[in-house]
């Protein structure tokens, strides 16, 4: 084959594979992945006493909301804690339900989908070990926040 003949070929080729290129543009082009509308469990921690959600803990409750924003909220589970040290049972599990309450108004505060809202205390229950240990990272909430797609 000549080089003519080479340039010809080659020009055909290219011409047949732009017709087959896509005829989208920009914006169009882009593929969007479905909303992943999974069941999330997150932990919000709190300072020695207090019930008062932090600048950390209001992070990952937004983070909370805006994964589950596309997806229709079937329910929340709240679990307010507390640690064994420095309180008796009864102002531990007092504390426990504060934190449950705040983390409830946190959640409705940074735009979660409406769902149902239930909350639960434990206090220091379950925050020693059996030998009379405490137990570390008891100062906390537990969510989880149930979905399903829309």
């Amino acid at each position: 084959m000549t080089l003519r003949g080479t340039a010809s070929v080659a020009i055909i080729v290219v011409l047949g594979l732009a017709g087959c290129a896509s005829p989208l543009k920009g914006r169009d082009r882009i593929v969007k992945a479905a909303p992943a509308c999974v069941d999330q469990t997150v932990e919000v921690y709190f300072e020695q006493f207090s019930a008062a959600v932090t600048k950390e803990g209001r992070a990952v409750l937004r983070a909370a909301a805006a994964q589950a924003r596309p997806c229709k909220v079937t329910g929340v589970d709240i679990l307010g804690l507390a640690d064994s040290i420095g309180g008796d049972t009864a102002s531990n599990l007092e504390l426990s339900k504060r934190r449950a309450q705040s983390v409830t108004a946190a959640l409705m505060a940074v735009g979660l989908p409406a769902g149902e809202f239930k909350t639960a205390a434990a206090g220091q229950s379950g925050a020693t070990t059996a030998d009379g240990r405490a137990q570390p990272l008891r100062r906390r909430a537990d969510i989880v926040v149930h979905v399903s797609p829309n």
